[in-house]
């Protein structure tokens, strides 16, 4: 049984991947997000690599239950319904509703590999559910969204979290043994993420309280998974 993480997308190479579970996080803020989203009760999740995609996704989609979702330098993007913050996603907001969103590095991460036959998302929030469900499965790929294309603290320390639930025993690559590493010295939580980049670009732009919930661990037993180019819990 083997384990790898990519500690951005660009290190993927897809064409290694055929059979594998690939798991996709951006704890601030992205995957948080959606799975807030979902367990609230939203009918469906898109994933788009561009505004613009997203706002197309829409009018084809149909407005009227639809939301546009996403943020750019973590703040809502002009004329969308929602910004990239979990709270906004509350049960009176998103309850039925489908929502094409569009986010800086997490929706970009998740858009690389929508085409994959299981593709799931994880954070701190659903750490625990993830790793029951991906367990048996024997190969698992955790690709963290990074920051601008670059490594993310926060991401990094989340898959290793996942791997050491999931389990000792399996193969891993370079990357997820430090992953692991990591994991055995940060304990997560909005303390931690404050201290990383993103979480002090969140704080900057006066969105501290998103940190609260990003680190907040087992939060949500949901596991969003793709299907048909949208994320979605069951299926």
């Amino acid at each position: 049984m083997k384990a790898r993480v990519y500690m951005t997308p660009a290190e993927l190479d897809l064409a290694l991947v055929e059979g594998a579970t690939v798991v996709v996080v951006d704890v601030i803020r992205a995957t948080t997000t959606v799975v807030e989203a979902l367990a609230n009760g939203a009918r469906a999740v898109y994933p788009t690599a561009s505004t613009e995609e997203a706002v197309k996704l829409v009018a084809s989609l149909g407005r009227e239950d639809t939301l546009l979702g996403g943020e750019r330098g973590s703040l809502k993007v002009e004329g969308f319904d929602l910004g990239n913050s979990p709270s906004e996603y509350a049960a009176d907001v998103v309850g039925g509703k489908r929502i094409a969103m569009s986010t800086t590095n997490g929706t970009m991460a998740l858009a690389a590999v929508r085409d994959l036959p299981r593709v799931l998302v994880g954070a701190f929030v659903n750490l625990g559910a993830v790793a029951d469900t991906v367990r048996e499965d024997p190969d698992v790929i955790v690709v963290c969204a990074g920051r601008m294309g670059r490594f993310a603290l926060d991401d990094a320390v989340c898959a290793g979290h996942l791997l050491r639930r999931i389990g000792e025993g399996r193969e891993l690559n370079d990357a997820a043994r430090a992953a692991w590493n990591l994991a055995g010295t940060v304990k997560p939580g909005a303390k931690f993420l404050a201290t990383t980049e993103a979480g002090r670009a969140v704080i900057a732009k006066g969105l501290a309280d998103d940190l609260d919930v990003c680190g907040q661990v087992d939060r949500h037993a949901v596991v969003p998974r793709l299907r048909d180019q949208a994320l979605v819990v069951g299926g």
